[in-house]
């Protein structure tokens, strides 16, 4: 009998991982991040899911996953599937490896699939990925984890409710070290950038034009779009030759700006100015980072809804996914 259906049997959720490296798995042992981390490590967290195989090309990898979390490790991952009968499959591995691996979960009846950003490697792919959940052939949950946090589900909040005002405007700003040519960190990383923006803002950029060469390691890049409901412009600059990570999302409201990002949570409000008579300046609000931020047990706790029937739709579908993709096509082929 498959070792996922005696677990399944006690009541746990049997939970296969794909590819066992830095996000699956080994930044648990990071001292600084908010835990958990990985998706290894948000799957015990929901205490609704037992891990019943880690599959990696890679046997060292396998053996540290094995040993971290009491897991048989596979070479095979249509192997892992076919003895562990996994109830949420993560797929955490290259992006141009997601698509064979989520139409490999599809053939094999698993019903959830947890994928690594970005979705895929090129649109076409993305493109399949997103039809395969199209036809209902399985659920999917992409790791665009900023919608589950709980910072950035407060600034949702606030965008709704006009908490300051209206949107005007969104500035938003993405750097990751000093030799990242500009194209690799709008793809990896940008990904989450689009993502949080269309989530903060439920709609959807549309690129205008791009200034600097998005293939280069000088200085910066920017992206001019607009969103498509709201018409509301929107700038990314996307930059090189900084010896920092730095990922900030800067909303500009009619009485207000709200500052998000990477260590960053910062809300103004329009007061009376105390440097200038007859102005207005912005004073800050006294708001601080809500800890823990839930921001991957929040996405695996999604995961499991999904496996038990609690919920039909992820937050983060490969349809939104898709839409983040398309966003750094366009800004890709501007000029």
């Amino acid at each position: 009998m498959p070792l996922g259906g005696i677990i399944s049997a006690s009541g746990m959720i049997p939970a296969g991982v794909i590819g066992t490296g830095r996000i699956a798995s080994l930044l648990e042992e990071d001292p600084l991040r908010e835990k958990p981390c990985t998706h290894a490590g948000a799957l015990v967290a929901t205490g609704r899911c037992t891990i019943v195989g880690g599959a990696d090309h890679d046997e060292e990898r396998r053996r540290l996953f094995s040993r971290r979390w009491g897991a048989p490790g596979f070479s095979d991952p249509l192997e892992m599937i076919r003895a562990t009968a996994p109830k949420i499959l993560v797929v955490a591995t290259h992006p141009d490896s997601h698509e064979r691996y989520v139409a490999m979960a599809a053939r094999e009846g698993v019903p959830v699939v947890v994928c690594e950003k970005p979705l895929a490697h090129t649109m076409a792919s993305a493109r399949r990925i997103a039809r395969i959940e199209k036809k209902g052939a399985l659920k999917i949950l992409v790791n665009h984890e900023r919608r589950f946090s709980r910072d950035y589900e407060l600034v949702r909040d606030a965008l709704r409710s006009r908490a300051l005002g209206s949107l005007l405007g969104i500035t938003a700003t993405l750097f990751f070290g000093k030799n990242q040519p500009h194209h690799r960190v709008l793809h990896h990383d940008g990904t989450h950038l689009i993502d949080a923006i269309h989530f903060l803002t439920d709609d959807t950029l549309r690129v205008r034009r791009r200034v600097g060469a998005v293939r280069g390691r000088r200085s910066s890049v920017f992206v001019h779009g607009v969103l498509k409901n709201g018409k509301l412009p929107v700038v990314i600059e996307v930059g090189s030759e900084r010896d920092y990570l730095h990922l900030e999302i800067r909303l500009s409201f009619s009485s207000g700006e709200i500052r998000l990002g990477n260590g960053i949570f910062s809300w103004s409000r329009s007061e009376v100015s105390p440097h200038y008579s007859s102005y207005r300046s912005l004073q800050e609000l006294p708001r601080l980072v809500p800890e823990p931020t839930g921001y991957f047990l929040g996405m695996m706790n999604e995961a499991v809804a999904l496996a038990e029937g609690r919920q039909e739709h992820s937050r983060s579908t490969a349809a939104d996914a898709l839409a983040a993709l398309r966003v750094i096509h366009e800004a890709s082929r501007r000029v």
